[in-house]
């Protein structure tokens, strides 16, 4: 089952049941007017969903074409928004590049913050930026959904909590990241709102690509409309989702409508060392700021800048007959306002290499 949050329908949209072609597209309000309306009773909605999304295939039911540019982000605001960072090789080669030595706890212990969730980004708005400078980067990663957790959750408990899967476009202002890490309280200004596929889904839908912890698929990211990244998401996921969810569960209930974000995609070349760009055969890069550690570690320096304005980020999969799943996240970078903000200078040209991340 597919489902999208059309922009009709008040400030939370309108809940709508996609085909599996994410091609057309039927009216959900007889069973939820929202999707978080939908996930607050979940035990109920779900097989009303399924049995619409059914009626949907064969042509039982009213339609319409399915228009990704119409659709908000599932969820066009949640509860709360964890984010993971599960791919521990891209922790890794961040701190290789400033020399730093990565504590044994990562390998065991996921990183996790909390994000803003009051609003997110619709898959195709523009990402706005008052300033080049403070380096404008995008994060491609995997979320999923959540039914209601409990404190302390066990791995068995996450896993059958997990009723959506999406992307996500995590947003990051690299050159505000470490002046607000460095006030000992966490990110606001540097993780500006996130997007989400147009297209949430079941993990039954997915098949054998989904193994009830991890997507084994290659999320496909495009910069400027030529192949950026090809990173299998299920290959160097060191914390899969059940145990993301379990982690975020320790000391707390979480609510239905929870986002669980896996953090930047990262794979490792064929040799065990850094992701090589698509150009040299490699699986390229899921965010700008692992290209430019790999640069610093193989030159002394980055050479790739952050983005600039006017450039478009596209971040899609497809499944193994090369139909998109989700739908694509396709922003483009836009200016907010004419003010510099505290991080101008750098224009978004590559600058002498420094820590730029949380890790």
């Amino acid at each position: 089952m597919k489902l999208a949050t059309l922009r009709t329908g008040g400030r939370d949209g309108r809940l709508v049941v996609v085909s599996r072609d994410v091609t057309r597209a039927t009216d959900a309000g007889a069973v939820a007017a929202t999707l978080q309306d939908a996930l607050d009773d979940w035990g109920r909605a779900a097989p009303r969903l399924e049995a619409l999304a059914e009626q949907l295939e064969i042509g039982a039911v009213p339609n319409e074409r399915f228009h990704e540019h119409d659709a908000l982000s599932p969820l066009p605001r949640a509860f709360q928004w964890l984010d993971g960072s599960a791919y521990v090789n891209h922790v890794e080669l961040v701190r290789k590049a400033r020399g730093a030595e990565m504590p044994a706890s990562f390998w065991t212990d996921p990183l996790m913050y909390q994000g803003g969730s009051d609003a997110f980004l619709a898959p195709r708005a523009p990402i706005r930026a008052t300033d080049e400078g403070s380096g404008i980067d995008f994060e491609a990663e995997i979320a999923v959904i959540v039914n209601d957790v409990a404190m302390g959750a066990s791995r068995e408990a996450a896993a059958a909590a997990i009723v959506l899967v999406m992307l996500v476009n995590d947003v990051s202002l690299r050159n505000l990241i470490p002046g607000e890490l460095a006030k000992g309280f966490g990110f606001v200004q540097s993780k500006p709102a996130s997007a989400f596929s147009p297209v949430a889904v079941t993990p039954g839908e997915l098949g054998q690509a989904w193994d009830g912890g991890k997507l084994h698929l290659p999320l496909l990211v495009d910069l400027n409309g030529a192949p950026f990244g090809r990173a299998d998401a299920g290959v160097g996921m060191i914390f899969d989702f059940p145990q993301l969810i379990a982690h975020a569960a320790k000391t707390r209930d979480l609510t239905a409508g929870t986002i669980i974000g896996s953090g930047t995609v990262s794979n490792r070349a064929a040799d065990g060392g850094p992701a090589r760009a698509i150009l040299e055969g490699g699986a390229g890069y899921s965010c700008l700021v692992e290209l430019r550690t790999v640069e610093a570690i193989l030159t002394g320096g980055p050479r790739t800048p952050y983005m600039r304005f006017g450039e478009i980020v596209r971040i899609e999969m497809k499944d193994a007959g090369g139909h998109s799943i989700f739908g694509a996240i396709e922003q483009r970078v836009e200016r907010c306002a004419e003010q510099q903000s505290s991080a101008s200078g750098a224009g978004g040209e590559a600058a002498p290499f420094k820590d730029p991340s949380y890790v």
